[in-house]
């Protein structure tokens, strides 16, 4: 029988609890300077600053918006686009943007739709920030739109027993 020295006792029961079977794990990053959001959360978006309602989906990779009637269209040999969004105050912007690429989306037991892709502002709390957002009739979803880990990262931890914690408050954007 291996007799150990109390000190070795303690350094192993230390090594155990704080590594995982499939190895150690690594420190988490210091979560300073990262805004708390909830679930749910007002974001405001540009050009236009229309303020709708989000859902914040960590397990999204990339945003996507409410667009119906969808109008693709050419200008200076670019493919646009052009849709109306109303939010749930009535208020109804026309939006106009280049199509960067077009996204093909896997669907659970159906088959791949694409989808245009374009680069949208989006202001949640005191962050703006430029993403790909691409673009779905998003009617049949309770919020038009869904803001995945491309906006997220670097900014927000996410506090899934939250909704409606911070209020789109971006300075320096043309249109506020």
């Amino acid at each position: 029988m291996i007799n150990l020295s109390r000190i070795t006792k303690v350094i192993l029961i230390v090594l155990l609890l704080s590594c995982h079977p499939l190895g150690c794990a690594e420190e988490a990053p210091p979560s300073r300077n990262l805004q708390v959001a909830g679930w749910i959360e007002n974001v405001s978006i540009f050009p236009g600053n229309l303020k709708i309602k989000a859902k914040l989906d960590t397990g999204a990779r990339n945003s996507s918006l409410n667009a119906k009637n969808i109008k693709e269209f050419d200008r200076d040999g670019d493919k646009w686009v052009r849709f109306k969004l109303k939010n749930w105050k009535g208020r109804t912007e026309i939006f106009e943007a280049r199509i960067i690429r077009t996204a093909t989306i896997k669907q659970h037991e159906t088959d791949s739709v694409t989808r245009p892709v374009i680069r949208l502002g989006i202001c949640l709390g005191n962050v703006f920030k430029e993403v790909e957002v691409n673009l779905q009739d998003r009617s049949k979803f309770n919020y038009q739109m869904l803001i995945g880990r491309s906006y997220l990262k670097k900014s927000f931890l996410v506090d899934s027993s939250a909704t409606f914690t911070v209020e789109p408050n971006c300075q320096g954007t043309n249109d506020q």
